[in-house]
């Protein structure tokens, strides 16, 4: 029986989430230590700080460590990113790191080679291959919009399989900590494609209020990311996700967490009634709207 599966899911052997306050790693983290698996949760405010930007920061991250999740803020797609992913891989297998689950994300070419960095790392791998978040809207960047009424984005009648982030902690947590994953790329969906209209639409159904999608040129959606003050590589990635990412041929529902997990995906009727129960979307309610749901 191979030893580094086994490895992975001793429950005494270190896992390392990086992004670990993030919409998955703060899942995984969370799944991780309810199994009682001992976590290393990275980010800039952990002890010991982890910083994609300063790999001085990790040989301390991963001092122990036997399995991590790999994510990348905000995005494989970011110019640079697939630099740090081979030097950080070069890192984790040299300190003895001997399983990697990378969280990448479909049809972007700049992410393919970061996996392929983590499939030719010689240690045991698994990729999973994500569709755009539900959660975007609940705990994102488009939660403003919907609490305002209306999903103003580029986003032409185009369908993309959304996925609840909690089934890609689910297939994540599986491939940390069980056997038989280590090889696989997942490549997760939701099971149904919407488009952003029919989006709103259900939305709207369970928060019991008109949401509608708005779609404007893609010049005024730059003009706008830029007049909002985010951050640079943010801006670079909302428009590189609408000009690149959303062109229809991620237009498909794939099988990766049925593979992964043995059951179909949530749908995103599910998400949706979960997250108006919990008052997200209520405009009368607390200015707290960010939730782990």
């Amino acid at each position: 029986m191979n030893t580094q599966i086994n490895s992975a899911h001793n429950s005494d052997q270190l896992t390392l989430v990086l992004g670990g306050t993030g919409k998955t790693g703060r899942r995984v983290a969370d799944r991780l230590q309810r199994r009682g698996i001992p976590t290393r949760i990275a980010s800039r405010s952990a002890e010991p700080s982890f910083d994609w930007d300063d790999s001085n920061t990790w040989d301390a991250a991963l001092e122990g460590v036997k399995a991590a999740y790999l994510t990348y803020a905000p995005d494989l797609a970011i110019p640079g990113a697939t630099d740090a992913i081979r030097r950080f891989v070069d890192k984790a297998v040299e300190q003895g790191v001997e399983r990697l689950v990378l969280l990448s994300g479909r049809g972007e070419e700049e992410a393919q080679l970061c996996e392929r960095i983590v499939q030719d790392s010689g240690i045991d791998w698994t990729v999973v291959r994500a569709s755009w978040f539900n959660q975007n809207f609940s705990e994102g960047e488009f939660l403003g919009m919907v609490l305002d009424g209306a999903i103003t984005l580029p986003a032409e009648n185009v369908p993309e399989p959304f996925i609840d982030v909690n089934d890609i902690a689910d297939v994540a947590v599986a491939a940390l900590t069980e056997e038989g994953h280590a090889g696989e790329v997942y490549e997760v969906t939701g099971p149904r494609m919407l488009t952003f209209t029919e989006v709103a639409e259900e939305i709207s159904r369970a928060a019991g209020r008109n949401i509608e999608f708005v779609q404007i040129p893609r010049e005024a959606f730059a003009d706008a990311i830029a007049e909002s003050g985010a951050p640079e590589e943010i801006a670079w990635l909302l428009n590189y996700l609408f000009d690149t990412v959303l062109d229809g041929h991620n237009a498909y529902v794939c099988d990766g967490v049925k593979r992964a997990l043995g059951r179909e995906p949530a749908d995103f009727s599910d998400y949706a009634r979960r997250i108006a129960a919990r008052g997200v979307w209520d405009v009368t309610a607390s200015d707290d709207k960010e939730v782990a749901a």
